[in-house]
């Protein structure tokens, strides 16, 4: 399995938390290495944070233009823009680096995943279908496909109560706020334990969700 490059940033020099953090749409893993500071992690909490490089594809939606991407994107319709299939290749990627983590001595329990957009998708993918019991999802500004078959997936019962955070921006006009409205009820309905915000911004972090990010990850991370 291909294991991605990253940009790794450790709060403090022993670690007990992983948080792996994807990037969205033609950006790469250094696009959310600035907010570290900014949540104001106590040192005491002691995490690290992997940032994976999508690898450089064309997107159809683009006209075949190469940039970062997690999965190859046909339309802007949301209910039918990409290929399941392609997806749960990153996810396998994903799967790849929690792997190397638990190697390293971060057990499951301490691995948390997070995702922006289309970084998104692949957290609430990877985290969902994961055998072994995680720490939480921060899934930002994303949307939920194949939901369905996510949701029904033979490993969906290990992540049981599993945290997650759900945030959008209520005037994003990427990601419209119904993919919130549409997702966040369909994982409470399956029990997970969902903090969900919205945020009067477009595509894109404000300080108030960076704040609510910060007491979020010291709730959970424990």
């Amino acid at each position: 399995m291909t294991t991605l490059p990253s940009k790794i940033v450790s709060t403090t020099d022993k670690t007990e938390f992983t948080v792996i953090w994807m990037h969205g749409l033609g950006a790469d893993g250094n696009d959310f290495v600035p907010i570290i500071p900014e949540l104001k992690l106590p040192a005491s909490l002691g995490v690290k944070f992997i940032f994976p490089h999508a690898p450089v594809r064309p997107i159809t939606l683009n006209n075949g233009y190469e940039m970062p991407a997690w999965f190859d994107m046909f339309s802007l319709d949301r209910a039918d823009n990409a290929n399941e299939d392609d997806i749960l290749i990153s996810v396998g990627w994903i799967n790849t680096i929690i792997e190397n983590e638990i190697a390293n001595g971060t057990p499951p329990e301490k691995i948390l995943l997070a995702g922006f957009s289309q970084g998104g998708v692949i957290a609430l993918q990877a985290g969902l279908r994961y055998p072994k019991k995680l720490a939480g999802i921060m899934a930002l500004s994303t949307y939920m496909p194949f939901d369905d078959n996510l949701l029904a997936n033979e490993n969906i019962g290990k992540q049981a109560g599993l945290s997650i955070f759900a945030a959008h921006g209520m005037d994003d006009p990427v990601i419209p706020l119904m993919s919130w409205k549409d997702y966040v009820p369909k994982l409470e309905a399956k029990g997970f334990n969902v903090e969900s915000h919205s945020y009067k911004m477009e595509h894109s972090v404000s300080l108030e969700e960076i704040n609510d990010i910060s007491a979020w990850l010291q709730k959970v991370l424990r």
